[in-house]
């Protein structure tokens, strides 16, 4: 009602924007009549102009009516494809850093070459993000054509691509790839050990195609860089057989809607009874026991093989919940994934510890531009604007939907459910409407499939079993009489045409025939013949109504299912969709009113009768509003969470940037070493409490040796330090120019970047772990009545500056004790080390460095002199990995 008093008051921010859309689209028309009678190669040097005229001064916004006459007119002449005029306003919701709603069928692909062109000119980089790899090829390989016509260059990024390959596709004006790949190599960037092998330029302006499915339904799992931990998987067995012991109800309870386990009192004296450990859940040294045993409850009451995760070839793959595909390479995190390899007796991985981390959130937030696009966003408009701060703005269809959507149908039991469902799809077949069955799970696809089969319809199915045959599937879903069961379809890349898609037939048939796609002469007779079946299978589709969509389960974001009805209805095109419920679904179970229970119990349904009625569709939509502000929640806490890791790792990676390209690092290094001393001195000398001496003495003298310490001799108070401390700075200074002198200025530069960006990484990696511990415990303080965000933050400030402090230390002492050893000496002692401490480095020739980048010079060993190192305690060379792990491993 208020929306609709909005509109006709002329209040509606969207039809605001639309309007001022409208007449730059007018602005763009207008051009049109200049740019059709440009020969190809005046209209292909417009790119260089407008990229000077930019350069010049002009911005981006003044260019865009020109620049998006010029871009459509190459598309209709490179392409065959003239863009519409909503299409142009999508594209300029893109370039003012906004998200464009669009339906499906609206070409959104060739949408976003408006956008991008015009912000490719800036030199700075474009990067578009889609949802796989196949997309990503498939858009650059079909736009870039259309980019190159300007003169503008396009790179692919993609899993395991040699590194020289992805630096040059970062550096094309624009690059293609998956949201994972670009957050990994933000993450890889700030690993490296040279300035040579860093990828990404500054993040400027970024479109995220699907930009719901990617940040929305993905931001709940953070991106990861893991190494294994030293930790034995045997716990995780010995947990998943008490876990099969306990008795649901009795020993434990389950709350499905917060996804959570816990053990009441009796089952907490079955776990100890059973372990023969009284004091297992009292105990700090059986916590990692404890906290084993409720993932392996978790694995075995809220994760289902085939709805959660797939067993493929004896590895646990976790199935995107929300594109249905399965998500190789990513794996549970605290322990819950080796928890369900216990759970399904396969081989059990090692838990991971964590090198470096990001939410998606955070690494999208951090581009100059951020826009996306998608046909589903209004939903979660306000969590796009409050996270992200993007608007979204509803672009009108080119054509007017037609498409009937019938209320949904409910019954008592999935099982009258799924034959109802059935016996509508043999229905529809029977008269030759193409069908498309959505499904939410791999379980429930297979379960149609067997139904449809009892019933002799011919089907294809598409869940993250049959992911490489995605796109030939999805191409042929609206072919006369077709009928299709898929998980999920957001994401799927290809639209449905009704009658089917000549090209994907016509490599079918050549397949078939034995016939040579390469062949252009054998091809294009077979695709015009294929093109032509088509047309004649369109023009029956239209004839009964045109797709027709069977949803069996509502999701929990209406996003989803709206994905599902828009694969229907495009481009003006008829269609039908309905959705077939039960009692017993998820939703309806979990989050269902009660009203809907109550009234179903009323009306005394029998077998297989089922009830219709708006009503009933806008409670069930009430319900998933419900879950859709749950997990906003959700989103929104681990947001703010990583925010104050986030001001962490902003610092350490800006620090490791400057170390990086510090032309300074030797200076940098002494300020660290006489912060250091003086950072000791104002802690043993307090302002307002009595001093320390002796501590101070046996500090200074255990990091910088004897002699330091004696300046300090008569100095019993912050009074007298003065002169102490200036004597002191002076000497260390002097030390410090004598060991560059002794290392030489080049080679000090080399070894003192080196320690420091070494020591950094492996202090910040036990910070990561620190904070993972400090992350899993925070929500206890709860129970004490405090906010366990602010004790979060206030914890994390702790620890992050005791880390700070030890990578300090760690510098100075590793600055003032390292040593070159050359090859013709290095079975020599270093001579005039203090006390036997000195951490000897073979010199390095640029050669050799450069052939360590490349990754082909082994290793050496650094020659170590000094008392014996213990086989668990730090390795001395400052790796922070244990000894018998580093120098020791050959020992």
């Amino acid at each position: 009602m208020f929306q609709s008093l909005k509109k006709a008051l002329g209040l509606d921010p969207n039809d605001r924007v639309l309007k001022r859309y409208s007449g730059l689209v007018e602005r763009v028309n207008a051009l049109e009549a200049t740019m059709e009678p440009l020969p190809d190669d005046e209209l292909a040097a417009l790119g260089g102009a407008f990229r000077s005229r930019h350069e010049a001064g002009e911005s981006l916004d003044d260019l865009l009516p020109e620049v998006f006459a010029a871009v459509r007119e190459a598309s209709r002449r490179v392409m065959a494809m003239r863009h519409f005029d909503v299409q142009l306003m999508g594209a300029m919701a893109l370039h003012e850093g906004k998200i464009a709603e669009m339906r499906t069928g609206e070409g959104k692909t060739l949408v976003a070459t408006l956008a991008v062109a015009l912000n490719a000119l800036s030199g700075k980089g474009v990067h578009l993000v889609t949802v796989n790899d196949y997309l990503a090829r498939r858009d650059a390989q079909w736009m870039g054509p259309l980019y190159r016509f300007f003169g503008l260059s396009v790179g692919v990024i993609y899993a395991f691509m040699p590194p020289e390959e992805r630096t040059a596709a970062y550096r094309c004006d624009i690059t293609y790839g998956t949201n994972s790949e670009f957050g990994f190599d933000y993450l890889r960037d700030n690993m490296t050990i040279h300035p040579s092998q860093l990828v990404q330029r500054e993040p400027n302006f970024c479109i995220v195609d699907e930009v719901d499915s990617i940040l929305i339904d993905e931001a709940r799992t953070p991106l990861i860089i893991s190494g294994p931990s030293e930790d034995s998987t045997e716990p995780y067995r010995t947990a998943d057989q008490v876990a099969r012991r306990l008795r649901k109800g009795d020993d434990f309870e389950v709350d499905e809607k917060e996804r959570n386990v816990a053990l009441t009192e009796e089952g907490m004296a079955r776990c100890q009874e059973m372990l023969h450990l009284d004091d297992l859940f009292s105990d700090m040294a059986h916590s990692q026991l404890a906290h084993k045993i409720l993932q392996a409850l978790k694995a075995h009451n809220l994760f289902q093989r085939d709805v959660h995760y797939v067993d493929k070839d004896g590895e646990i793959v976790i199935v995107d919940e929300f594109t249905g595909r399965l998500m190789f390479g990513r794996r549970f995190s605290d322990g819950l994934h080796q928890a369900i390899e216990a759970k399904e007796r396969v081989r059990i991985g090692r838990e991971n510890q964590t090198l470096a981390t990001i939410t998606l959130q955070n690494y999208f937030r951090m581009y100059r531009k951020l826009a996306g696009m998608t046909g589903t966003a209004a939903t979660e408009a306000e969590e796009f604007k409050e996270i992200y701060g993007l608007d979204v703005v509803i672009v009108p269809t080119n054509r007017p939907c037609v498409r009937v959507d019938h209320s949904d149908v409910i019954y008592r039991t999935r099982t009258e459910k799924f034959a109802a469902a059935a016996d509508e799809v043999a229905e529809l077949h029977e008269k030759g409407c193409p069908v498309l069955v959505g499904t939410t799970s791999i379980e429930s696809s297979e379960r149609m499939s067997r139904l449809l089969k009892a019933r002799k319809v011919p089907h294809e199915v598409l869940n993250a079993k049959q992911h490489e045959r995605e796109a030939a599937i999805v191409a042929q879903a609206g072919a006369y009489g077709a009928v299709t069961v898929a998980t999920n379809m957001a994401g799927r890349g290809t639209d449905i045409v009704l009658g089917g898609n000549a090209d994907f037939r016509a490599r079918e048939e050549a397949g078939r025939r034995g016939l040579d796609v390469g062949d252009a002469g054998v091809f294009e007779p077979l695709r015009e013949e294929m093109g032509r079946l088509c047309e004649e299978d369109r023009r029956k589709v239209l004839e009964v109504g045109g797709l027709q969509i069977i949803g069996t389960e509502r999701h929990e974001a209406r996003r989803i299912d709206n994905q599902l009805r828009g694969r229907g209805g495009r481009q003006g095109d008829p269609g039908g969709s309905r959705f077939y419920l039960s009692l017993e679904d998820d939703l309806l179970r979990l989050f269902g009113s009660d009203r809907i229970q109550g009234l179903m119990g009323k009306l005394g349904m029998e077998e297989g009768e089922a009830i219709e009625h708006p009503l009933l569709t806008r409670s069930i939509e009430s319900a998933q509003k419900k879950v859709e502000e749950m997990h906003f929640d959700i989103r929104r806490q681990l947001l703010m969470y990583d925010n104050v890791m986030n001001q962490q790792r902003e610092a350490v990676y800006g620090e490791r940037r400057t170390i990086l390209f510090d032309g300074e690092i030797v200076d940098h290094t002494r300020q660290i070493v006489v912060g250091v001393l003086s950072s000791i001195l104002d802690r043993a000398f307090p302002e307002e409490s009595d001093a320390d001496p002796a501590s101070a003495r046996l500090r200074i003298k255990g990091l910088f040796g004897p002699g330091l310490d004696r300046h300090l001799e008569g100095v019993i108070s912050r009074d007298l330090l003065p002169a102490a401390r200036e004597a002191m700075t002076e000497e260390l200074r002097r030390r410090f120019e004598a060991k560059v002198e002794e290392l030489g200025k080049e080679t000090a530069e080399q070894l003192f970047r080196f320690i420091t960006l070494n020591v950094l990484d492996s202090h910040w990696k036990e910070h990561l772990l620190a904070m993972d511990e400090l992350r899993r415990g925070i929500g206890l303080r709860a129970i004490g009545q405090k906010d366990p965000l602010v004790e979060y933050q206030f914890e994390s400030y702790n620890l992050f500056q005791e880390m700070l402090d030890r990578v300090r230390y760690s510098v100075a002492d590793l600055a003032l004790r390292v040593s070159v050893v050359r090859e013709e000496t290095r079975r020599r002692s270093p001579e005039g080390l203090h006390e036997g401490r000195a951490l000897s480095v073979p010199l390095r020739t640029a050669d050799q460095e450069a052939a360590d980048r490349a990754g082909h010079t082994e290793a050496r060993e650094p020659v170590r002199r000094g008392p014996k190192v213990g086989r668990n305690a730090p390795c001395p060379c400052g790796s922070g990995r244990k000894y018998k792990h580093c120098c020791g491993r050959n020992e």
